[in-house]
């Protein structure tokens, strides 16, 4: 009896441990560190503390700029922090997003699609169907997939968009 009590607290406590937590705004937790950050109060010296040096640093119309960390190309994730014109945090995403995907549309330009999800994992030409197409691996719920965006090469425009499946998953 008494060891079916200890079992049970150990299943208990394990599942309390290994549950992912929330940040300060509530959302969950999927990088180390983000419970450090608060949106109107960390400034961008804190995101980089968190998160490192960006990728890529995109500076804003309105004076802001948005930092960008992707975690591939093993990685099935890539962030986008947004800092106002004050140095504040105003927000982060996780921009490989089922949602995020949706909103590319034919007609749209690669910087659009790249500000949009970030750098690609990889960018192939294929001459003969006169297309380059960039992927982005993704976790679709408990599976990892490829998301390729598929430009014209000479109007360097969106023509269509596409899922892989990636083989031994």
């Amino acid at each position: 009896m008494m060891k079916s009590k200890v079992i049970g607290w150990l299943l208990a406590a394990s599942a309390v441990l290994l549950a992912p937590g929330c940040d300060r705004n509530g959302n969950p937790m999927e990088e180390f560190g983000l419970d450090k950050l608060n949106t109107g109060v960390s400034t961008e010296a804190d995101v980089r503390g968190v998160m490192g040096q960006p990728d890529s640093v995109r500076e804003e119309s309105d004076g802001g700029r948005t930092l960008e960390y992707p975690k591939g190309p093993e990685g099935v994730r890539t962030w986008m922090f947004r800092i106002a014109s004050d140095g504040r945090l105003t927000g982060y995403q996780q921009v490989l997003t089922d949602e995020n995907f949706d909103r590319v549309q034919k007609g749209m330009t690669r910087d659009e699609v790249r500000n949009m999800l970030g750098r690609p994992r990889s960018v192939v030409p294929f001459k003969r169907k006169n297309e380059e197409v960039w992927d982005w691996k993704y976790l679709h719920v408990h599976e990892e997939r490829l998301f390729n965006v598929h430009f014209d090469m000479e109007s360097g425009k969106v023509v269509r968009t596409s899922i892989s499946e990636i083989s031994g998953h």
